[in-house]
């Protein structure tokens, strides 16, 4: 067999097991043409035909979501990830998050939209029989039909494997009658078809397409919920409904295989939502801190105010940086793949499995900034945006349920560090190459006795940076393995430890995305752009190591280990924090917008 081309790229983890180096990643900076299109169309399809019909949407008017879906189909964003002879763009996973983040602008439409791409197009593209591609590609992509994924049971969410749901096989091997209760299921009541998971025969787990009419087949009325009114889920009945043995989705007994590929779609694709969500609340929030006065002068004067917008700029361009970067690195693999080559589909697969882990990450880290943006431009409008009719009331609602969907933060979390020690155990990462690294190098800095000095300058190359990115990652390597060393196999059980692995393990990419994307653009020029995204990773690099640290200390106490191996590993705070804050502020004030 073959040499899969996709090897010679990018690979996954490697911001944890690679020895500091100056690495080329794939930057928003240099978005391509077709890129920059998709971001454009999408801005401006939420602008001039979404936003105009927010009272209708809310109201969960079926027609104007069914318009505004078939809209945008029309004009090609629906069907921008497919293949050319589907009717698509052949537009790469980066094109893709530039109309993700772009609707995530409005949150709740931008969920019926990601239920039919994530959830829809890419399942059926990458799982799909000939036939039910060519039935169904086409006419989803133009927003002529509406696909639906039933998945969650009331009694298994996150345990999707455990649903109770089945599909008994006919006498005569030609059809299944599938029973069943499907709960939250996204789009049902203008769903054409369901992609529907079940037990076939009561132990195989398997995906199977039903359609709408079929008789058997009920939609209940829509779960009442929190946020995301614009984009309703739904209970689903199946009642004996009689489909045949071709609607089988993947194959029989394979439906985990489904169901967790299109986990990795829907992290990445809810991480560039976020995105979106996250620019719409800093642009309200600086906007609106402009035109309120209090005390005579706008609260945009206060540094209160001033603090809060630099810490969501922040965020945002931290998101931003993990996002495209994780995207261009699939993008690279994939480039390096033959599309006409029979094997294409498994080994464009296997290039996003790649970096699953970093999609549990830019998805948590997303929604997390989400809920925090929302949270403080909310708290920015004052009482203002406690009021229903205010754009930053919706947001903060919807942003919650980006914690929930495409598995919880909490289970995202805990997946980080297990994928990391199962890619370990396989030989498919050198972790323990790197933590005896990690170990031998200890004593040789001790030795040098080299600390920063309180208050040091980081230079324009950003030595300073790039140092606390290598100690925090020795110290994240060293937590790492005081926790195995302690636990051994029985590492997964102790969740919150995982938990706490994870939040270290994400702020280590967020610290390395950052300062690779800042020592690119110093790279190529100067002047104020270079010097403010200079400042911003300045600032995001201070505040994740921090949180590395505390995080650390933590978990060395738990572990019995010595707390004060924290020290040895350089992370003492030496940024003017404050400093930066009020630079970046008024960068975001004066564009009234994400400054980046």
């Amino acid at each position: 067999m073959p040499e899969n081309r996709a090897n010679q790229g990018p690979k996954g983890c490697g911001f944890l097991t690679q020895k500091p180096r100056v690495e080329v990643i794939r930057t928003p900076e240099a978005a391509s043409a077709a890129q920059r299109e998709f971001a454009r169309l999408a801005e401006a399809f939420v602008r001039e035909e979404i936003f105009g019909k927010t009272a209708l949407l809310e109201a969960q008017d079926l027609d104007a979501r069914k318009e505004t879906l078939k809209k945008s189909g029309e004009i090609g964003l629906l069907s921008a990830a497919l293949p050319r002879p589907f009717g698509g763009a052949d537009a790469d996973l980066s094109g893709c998050m530039r109309i993700a983040e772009n609707l995530g602008h409005y949150p709740g439409w931008a969920a019926n939209f990601s239920a039919q791409i994530s959830t829809g197009i890419l399942p059926l593209l990458f799982f799909g029989s000939a036939e039910q591609k060519a039935t169904w590609l086409p006419k989803i992509g133009r927003g002529r039909a509406v696909v639906a994924y039933a998945i969650s049971e009331a009694q298994s969410g996150s345990d999707a494997l455990a649903a109770k749901t089945v599909a008994r096989e006919a006498a005569d091997g030609r059809s299944y009658a599938v029973s069943g209760s499907k709960t939250w299921v996204p789009n049902a009541d203008i769903a054409d078809v369901f992609i529907v998971f079940c037990q076939i025969n009561g132990t195989k787990f398997s995906a199977i397409l039903v359609e709408r009419d079929r008789p058997g087949v009920t939609v209940g009325a829509p779960n009442e919920t929190m946020g995301l009114r614009a984009a309703p889920v739904f209970p689903v009945e199946f009642d004996a409904v009689s489909v045949p043995a071709a609607n089988v989705f993947g194959a029989v007994a394979k439906g985990h295989k489904v169901a967790f590929n299109t986990l990795n779609f829907e992290r990445v694709e809810a991480a560039a939502t976020s995105l979106g969500t996250c620019k719409r609340a800093l642009m309200l929030a600086a906007s609106y801190a402009k035109q309120r006065r209090q005390f005579g002068q706008p609260i945009a004067e206060f540094g209160a105010i001033r603090s809060k917008l630099a810490r969501m700029a922040t965020r945002a361009w931290t998101l931003e940086s993990m996002c495209y970067r994780v995207a261009g690195a699939v993008d690279a693999r994939l480039e390096l793949l033959d599309a006409e080559a029979d094997s294409y589909r498994a080994d464009a697969l296997g290039a996003i499995d790649e970096f699953a882990v970093e999609a549990a990450m830019i998805k948590v880290f997303g929604a997390d900034a989400a809920v925090f943006l929302s949270a403080q431009a909310l708290q920015i409008f004052g009482s203002r945006g406690y009021e229903r009719d205010c754009e930053v009331e919706r947001i903060f609602r919807d942003a919650q349920a980006s914690r929930i969907s495409a598995g919880t933060n909490e289970i995202n979390r805990m997946l980080i560090p297990s994928m990391i020690l199962k890619r370990t155990m396989k030989g498919q990462l050198n972790l323990f190459e790197m933590i005896e690294w990690v170990l031998s190098t200890l004593q040789e800095d001790d030795a040098k006795g080299d600390a920063f000095g309180p208050g040091q300058a980081s230079g324009e190359r950003m030595a300073l940076e790039a140092r606390l990115s290598e100690a925090a990652q020795k110290l994240v390597l060293y937590t790492l393995n005081q926790a195995i060393q302690k636990h051994m196999a029985d590492l997964r059980e102790q969740q919150e430890i995982l938990l706490d692995l994870a939040d270290m393990t994400i702020a280590l990419f967020a610290i390395d995305s950052t300062l690779l994307r800042a020592q690119q653009v110093l790279a190529q020029g100067a002047g104020g752009e270079v010097a403010l995204k200079q400042a911003v990773t300045r600032l995001q690099i201070s505040q994740s190591a921090q949180a590395i640290r505390q995080r650390a200390a933590r978990l060395l106490n738990h572990l019995g280990a010595d707390p004060a191996a924290v020290e040895r590993f350089d992370l003492p705070v030496c940024i003017d924090e404050i400093a930066l804050e009020r630079q970046i502020a008024e960068a975001v004030l004066r564009a009234e917008s994400y400054p980046f």
